[in-house]
């Protein structure tokens, strides 16, 4: 991948986003690492190319399968409720999808496990993985409502589609202390939540009203 590619032209160059950092900054996001990737993430490479004129709006875009590439504010805002408690060793990320919240997260992490159900998608997000240059994740083409049992308990889960309810073998697969950052609900009436396991039960944050595509078992 050319370094020009990488580093964007006109609506995917470095001015266009830093605007849309400072959008974030506004929106609340204060974690300087996260933002930080966010502005160095090239967001255009995760979309189709008639679609890179608007990889730095603050809006999820289509990648296909009827999934989308989340809005830059919840990939930071789910990155930051992930990270809020301190470094994180080991996380699982659910729903790879194009592989661009999996680019914003795995730097700051130690290692990053990744599983997306559409074996396309998740191909598609490892060959740009590579491409970056990212070496600590591990992807899965599996079932993600059931987690990755021999790789747990992790520090940290996030993600990235919304179950009615949340799959126990998520909360069954964080060690104590660990945190769940996921969106629950049907449609149009979705909350991100974050949970804490604790040592005598979980404990439940709402982090505000989202929107996102259902969490589906199975494979595709």
């Amino acid at each position: 991948m050319t370094d020009l590619r990488l580093s964007g032209i006109g609506m995917t160059s470095a001015r266009t986003r830093d605007r849309l950092v400072q959008r974030l900054r506004e929106q609340g996001i204060a974690n300087l690492a996260v933002l930080d990737r966010i502005r160095n993430v090239p967001r255009h490479i995760f979309v189709d190319e008639a679609l890179g004129s608007r990889a730095y709006e603050d809006t999820a875009l289509p990648i296909g399968y009827g999934q989308t590439i989340s809005q830059p504010y919840i990939v930071a805002r789910m990155t930051e409720a992930l990270l809020a408690a301190g470094a994180a060793d080991s996380v699982l990320e659910v729903g790879t999808g194009c592989g661009y919240q999996t680019a914003v997260l795995a730097p700051l992490v130690a290692r990053l496990y990744t599983i997306e159900r559409i074996e396309p998608l998740l191909a598609r997000a490892r060959e740009r993985l590579r491409e970056l240059g990212v070496r600590n994740v591990r992807f899965r083409h599996g079932d993600g409502t059931l987690g990755w049992r021999a790789h747990a308990p992790f520090d940290g889960i996030l993600v990235a589609a919304a179950p009615l309810t949340v799959p126990e073998a998520l909360v069954k697969q964080l060690r104590v202390g660990g945190r769940l950052v996921v969106p629950v609900g049907p449609e149009g009436e979705q909350e991100l939540v974050r949970f804490t396991r604790r040592e005598q039960g979980v404990q439940r944050e709402s982090l505000g009203a989202v929107a996102f595509v259902p969490l589906l078992g199975g494979t595709a």
